[in-house]
């Protein structure tokens, strides 16, 4: 069971994403909030696998909150949701420490997925969100000191930004998952990073894929 939180301004919303989830086996939603301070208070009583953010609250921002969450250690796969198609909005998530990004506008089965596959370990990011991200945008990400890959790390790499978690990575390139994990693990190490969105990110500014 992934234990899920919301926290969203619009009680509307949050209601209609909760809905939406009671639907989905294997997904449970333990508590909902109304902004992000209240979000750190409640999974500071009641921690969860997943937390789906939306960005612009009162009292403390999604990102405020996000930003506040990892500099206090907390690990908490975060999905930030919300109406507004900014590359700039995605780029300020992914330095915090986002782990996926999605529209609002979203289905059921694509917010489910997305869950399942942070849960996982992977990272979830609109696909045009990605292609709108300028030179500029992404060469916060550029980093001169990182190491060439090898061929099967590019490709893993490829997959890694396509949102695919280390099972369905070893699904698809015909290898054992505990294979997969090391070379996810040389991956990061090689880009200088813990963290598989960042990677793709500064994958993306030096052009690697």
């Amino acid at each position: 069971m992934i234990n899920v939180a919301i926290a969203d301004d619009q009680i509307l919303v949050r209601q209609g994403i909760a809905s939406l989830l009671s639907l989905c086996s294997g997904i449970h939603v333990c508590w909902q909030a109304d902004n992000g301070a209240d979000a750190i208070g409640k999974i500071s009583a009641q921690p969860i696998d997943v937390l789906l953010m939306d960005i612009r609250m009162p009292v403390k921002s999604g990102i405020d909150t996000l930003a506040e969450l990892r500099d206090s250690g907390n690990t908490t796969k975060v999905i930030i949701l919300t109406t507004f198609d900014d590359p700039a909005l995605f780029t300020q998530a992914m330095e915090a420490g986002a782990n996926g990004f999605l529209l609002k506008d979203v289905d059921t089965e694509k917010l489910e997925t997305a869950i399942n596959v942070v849960f996982n370990g992977g990272m979830l990011a609109e696909p045009v969100l990605l292609n709108q991200l300028s030179h500029e945008q992404l060469s916060t990400f550029s980093d001169p000191d990182i190491d060439p890959l090898s061929e099967r790390e590019l490709d893993i790499l490829k997959l890694i930004a396509g949102g695919y978690s280390n099972k369905e990575i070893a699904e698809t390139v015909f290898l054992a998952q505990g294979t997969v994990k090391n070379h996810v693990s040389n991956i990061l190490a090689k880009l200088n990073t813990r963290d598989r969105t960042r990677a793709v990110l500064k994958a993306l500014s030096a052009k690697l894929i």
